[in-house]
């Protein structure tokens, strides 16, 4: 293939069913099915080398994205605007990439992101096997409007450390949420978190706070025992993957 010596920086954002991957993260084991690993596969195939592609952060096994980001860097003369389409032929059935657009050489992914926005999706309607792997079916009623009165501590800067993986490697455990709330529809329930940055599950064991808190198995105050104590014994359960979606990355 015919190489252009010019190297490019290219934007993407990337949508993915996280039900059938090992997380977004490319493992040791080559066999293991991430993300990350099934693209760069593609961009070795396309570029006869080593790509490597660098993303705004990871998600969990089972968890989805309609906004993660990544970029890469090629040297190979494909016009952006063809970029797409050979991606999402070759791509399998489960990553599709939305959009591309070519960054300055200094642009970083992960490194110059500054909000990150989750969702967080329940049902309360009978189950249903077609929707099990995008929402969590919660068979029992919850108090929703405790849970949108707990959900408030949430917002602003505290230490995050009680509602983040013990094994979580960052000594830092400090983030700014700018917005947290709860949107019900039908029967469906959302839950939204828009902040600076998110810790390893740190999402997913909110989320299980405020399930907890709705089913009254808690108080709507005990988020600031949480944030005081930086237990994580004492916060709520991880809440499973499969409800969870990364929404959209911003960029000054």
């Amino acid at each position: 293939m015919v190489k252009n010596c010019m190297i490019r920086r290219i934007k993407c954002i990337v949508e993915y069913d996280g039900s059938s991957f090992n997380g977004y993260q490319r493992q040791a084991q080559t066999h293991v099915r991430t993300v990350q690993y099934e693209i760069e596969r593609l961009f070795q195939k396309l570029h006869q080398k080593d790509i490597t592609i660098h993303s705004s952060g990871r998600t969990d096994t089972g968890v989805h994205a309609l906004g993660q980001v990544f970029h890469f860097d090629t040297d190979l003369p494909i016009p952006l605007e063809r970029w797409k389409d050979i991606l999402n032929r070759k791509l399998p059935f489960d990553i599709y990439i939305r959009q591309m657009e070519e960054v300055s050489k200094d642009f970083h992914s992960r490194f110059h992101a500054v909000c990150k926005e989750y969702h967080y999706h329940i049902s309360l309607n009978e189950y249903d096997p077609f929707k099990a792997r995008y929402c969590n079916f919660i068979n029992q009623p919850l108090d929703v409007n405790k849970m949108k009165h707990a959900i408030q501590y949430f917002i602003g800067t505290h230490d995050f450390t009680g509602f983040s993986s013990d094994q979580h490697p960052l000594k830092d455990k400090e983030r700014t949420i700018h917005d947290a709330k709860i949107v019900e529809d039908n029967g469906n329930v959302t839950i939204i978190f828009r902040g600076t940055g998110f810790l390893r599950y740190q999402v997913r064991i909110m989320v299980g706070t405020l399930i907890e808190i709705g089913m009254n198995k808690r108080d709507d105050t005990t988020i600031e025992t949480i944030f005081d104590t930086k237990n994580r014994s004492n916060a709520g359960y991880t809440a499973e993957p499969q409800g969870l979606y990364l929404m959209n990355v911003e960029y000054n």
